[in-house]
């Protein structure tokens, strides 16, 4: 079946000249074990890091590296990523493996993955400056935002252990079950005088983030 691109360029506000570039960043490795995004994907999550790094650097020149450390990392990670896939509908376009031929839902790190697999394949189809263009444009809303910075319930706890304790939290891996495609990690931590809290998620820095969020919920 043969797949027209032309919405999801005109989306993204760019053409390819190499349309295998494109079709091979949307392609997953259950769908082509050779011949996938896997690559791309790992140049692709650099390339979106340089120009973040490089414009916040341009927005905020006199803000603390502490500061624009969060506000980078908020805007680099997969949440972020998949957020910008979502707008651009992406995940119609990605290529998984489909033995019966069914509308089946693509993961949302399948989804993210495919969105530095792009940036990746805009950066080698063009160059720099194309990709710059595309991911200030894709990025414009979540870049606006960075103005407010939000902490994350891990740093928030580590915060309030050390100002009333001077000790850190204590998280420890309960379990990681499930399958390796799709892991289910719990977490618990632990105050000097609070009881367990065990949070649950997809990595083990989620499931520290949701431990952390039930303890400060009963401690602060």
């Amino acid at each position: 079946m043969k797949i027209d691109y032309s919405n999801l360029e005109k989306r993204i506000n760019y053409k390819f000249k190499d349309k295998k570039l494109l079709i091979r960043a949307l392609t997953h490795k259950s769908y082509d074990k050779e011949d996938n995004n896997e690559k791309i994907e790992f140049l692709g999550d650099r390339v979106l890091g340089l120009i973040i790094a490089k414009k916040l650097l341009e927005i905020y020149p006199d803000e603390k590296e502490g500061i624009l450390d969060k506000k980078f990392a908020s805007l680099v990670n997969k949440k972020t990523c998949l957020q910008v896939a979502r707008n651009i509908n992406l995940e119609k376009y990605i290529l998984t493996f489909n033995p019966i031929n069914k509308k089946i839902k693509v993961e949302d790190k399948v989804i993210a993955d495919c969105c530095e697999a792009l940036i990746g394949a805009i950066y080698l189809d063009k160059g720099f400056l194309a990709i710059e263009n595309c991911i200030l444009n894709l990025w414009k809303k979540n870049i606006k935002d960075s103005i407010i910075t939000q902490i994350d319930a891990k740093t928030k706890l580590q915060e309030y252990s050390l100002k009333k304790f001077k000790k850190l939290p204590i998280y420890k891996i309960i379990s990681n079950t499930g399958p390796r495609h799709k892991p289910i990690f719990k977490v618990s931590v632990k105050l000097p005088d609070s009881k367990l809290f065990v949070g649950k998620g997809s990595s083990k820095k989620d499931a520290e983030q949701n431990a952390a969020m039930l303890c400060i919920d009963c401690s602060l």
